[in-house]
């Protein structure tokens, strides 16, 4: 309650004619976090609904933390493991801490600022998008990303992935994606995804992640094991390695009606199909390694950057799954397809859904003329 009166009193400095109005924006996005905004609608039709963005923002969220956790876990545990030290738990908890609290840093610090810096510039509310953004950016990092290089892609997916649009909601493709394609190509050696990604390893640990493996001519039996590959003991990119983990929070996710079943259940049917068909490693073994799962659940499924016609969510996930892994086997120099997956058909998304009203209209305008001609 303190709080709140507080606010209320320092409000009027935040308005138009006050001394800290051209920090407008910036406020009302610290008191819209806070509490629910007081303003109501003063005319015009409008519906009233508990799903608003700031809820299902905050339940992606959510589902995010079963990754978060084991990432942190896991970046400790790889450390040590590297080393051959036996350490304990806490131990382990400790040194993933310190080496994922300065990624989050970075990544909310720059985009959050920029994001700040443009809602005051159009004199536009602070979308609460970027607070999903942050969190993921991170997860789908390797542990040992330079942070100088994660602010530039920060800054890059902010600006160029949304502010460019307008921001949130009307980016075209998922900015948190696009953080990671720019540092692949701009810095192809940290995110090829054929070397270990372990914060500060011993110098003589040598070895490979499961799709570097297959991408460098190994057989399946040099792959880790399926249950070290779900429970997610293995190197890889911070919140993907542990599919327990995120099928817990895409469960949370479906339940609660934040994304699309079609959109998932089309791209496994996409992967299994592509990869019965030109891989020669069983399809399980794609489903668990790299990024899949993650993507499937947490990226192809962002409402903003997806189809958004029944139909299309079907033609859009299942050509997600089958070009992930026709990139994975097809293409010699980027082991992981996901991301680029995902991004090809963020573009074609609106393309999907016209093709798919296009049909319905003409189908609508055949029966209405043969209607037309049995009443004559």
């Amino acid at each position: 309650m303190g709080l709140r009166s507080y606010i209320d009193k320092i409000k009027p400095n935040f308005e138009q004619g006050g001394k800290f109005a051209k920090f407008h924006s910036t406020f009302e996005a610290f008191e819209t976090f806070l509490y629910t905004p007081n303003r109501v609608t003063s005319n015009g039709a409008h519906i009233r609904h508990y799903a608003d963005m700031k809820r299902n923002m905050i339940y992606v969220l959510i589902a995010l933390i079963p990754c978060f956790l084991f990432g942190t876990w896991n970046i400790g545990y790889q450390h040590y493991l590297s080393l051959g030290e036996s350490v304990t738990f806490w131990q382990i908890i400790g040194y993933g801490l310190l080496k994922i609290i300065p990624i989050y840093l970075v990544s909310y610090i720059v985009g959050l600022a920029i994001e700040f810096t443009f809602a005051e510039i159009r004199h536009e509310e602070v979308n609460e998008g970027y607070f999903v953004t942050g969190f993921l950016i991170p997860l789908i990092m390797p542990a040992d990303v330079p942070l100088w290089m994660l602010a530039l892609a920060v800054a890059f997916a902010v600006i160029v992935g949304k502010e460019v649009f307008g921001g949130s909601g009307m980016n075209v493709v998922n900015p948190a994606l696009l953080a990671r394609a720019f540092l692949f190509f701009s810095y192809p050696s940290k995110m090829t995804g054929d070397s270990v990604w372990i914060a500060e390893k011993a110098d003589a640990y040598s070895g490979a992640t499961p799709l570097g493996i297959i991408f460098n001519g190994g057989s399946v039996s040099e792959l880790p094991s399926l249950m070290d590959m779900f429970v997610g003991t293995i190197p890889g990119s911070i919140g993907e390695t542990s599919k327990i983990a995120i099928l817990i929070g895409a469960l949370f996710l479906i339940v609660n009606g934040i994304v699309s079943l079609r959109i998932i259940i089309s791209t496994f049917i996409g992967a299994i199909a592509m990869s019965l068909l030109i891989s020669d490693v069983p399809f399980y073994y794609h489903l668990m390694m790299g990024g899949f799962m993650f993507g499937t659940f947490f990226m192809a499924t962002d409402p903003v950057t997806a189809a958004q016609t029944n139909i299309g969510k079907w033609i859009y996930g299942f050509l997600v799954g089958a070009i992930a892994i026709l990139i994975r086997v097809a293409n010699p120099g980027y082991p992981e397809g996901m991301m680029l997956a995902i991004l090809l058909l963020n573009v074609f998304a609106p393309l999907i859904d016209w093709c798919v009203v296009a049909c319905n209209i003409r189908r609508r305008k055949k029966r209405w003329a043969a209607a037309e001609r049995r009443i004559r």
